[in-house]
């Protein structure tokens, strides 16, 4: 019987911190004037409108041709 009191206890302070997490998230955020969220997305949005740099075409598996080297290739192709 303790045990469970014990768990039950156990969960009510993981809801109640859980709250107060939620609580001071919220509290952040309607912080921001709208001006503030204005310029924030504005940055994002040039963040995510920049060029990207260029990534190197994958290396494939070379094509073997005998032994346990071939099956493992061919194996690995399928995947």
């Amino acid at each position: 019987m303790r045990l469970w009191k014990l768990l039950g206890v156990a969960g009510l302070a993981g809801v109640a911190a859980g709250s107060v997490v939620l609580a001071r998230n919220e509290r952040q955020r309607r912080a921001y004037t709208p001006e503030d969220v204005r310029v924030r997305l504005h940055e994002r949005a040039a963040a995510a409108s920049a060029p990207t740099p260029q990534t190197p075409e994958p290396v494939t598996v070379p094509e073997l041709t005998a032994g346990r080297t071939h099956r493992l290739a061919r194996l690995l192709r399928r995947g």
